[in-house]
């Protein structure tokens, strides 16, 4: 089976870093993935918003680098979780990344002095970072 995921958005919040218990460093972050559509003669707006965790030595920059606001480059897998919360089932989509990019914020883009967003490329090969 294939699972993977390209998405570019920008951070809802601050990326929040955790540990776990064998000192793995653990990010989540948000991300907002804004997409047009056309319905009739009418162009609609839609937000996805997304859940992102991020594992290792990536996720110490992450959160390191990132705040709310910043446009991203993420790549990863989709995942499901699935729980029971007061005799109710539980589930949510998230994306395990294994590749997160850095993208220069839209003024940075329009000036000329960050990169430009078309000449990102994913890269051909990425590691399972995931701890468990």
């Amino acid at each position: 089976m294939f699972n993977r995921i390209i998405l570019i958005g920008n951070l809802t919040k601050d990326p929040d870093v955790r540990y776990t218990p064998s000192g793995t460093p653990v990010t989540t972050l948000s991300i907002a993935v804004n997409s047009k559509f056309k319905q009739g003669d009418e162009t609609k707006d839609e937000v996805l918003f997304t859940d992102i965790v991020v594992f290792g030595r990536q996720a110490e920059s992450t959160g390191q680098y990132l705040n709310k606001g910043n446009p991203v480059l993420v790549e990863g897998r989709l995942r499901e979780r699935r729980w029971e919360y007061e005799g109710q089932k539980k589930n949510k989509f998230e994306v395990v990344a294994n590749n997160i990019k850095f993208l220069p914020k839209r003024d940075q883009r329009q000036s000329g002095t960050g990169s430009n967003i078309h000449d990102l490329t994913p890269p051909d090969e990425f590691s399972e970072n995931e701890p468990f």
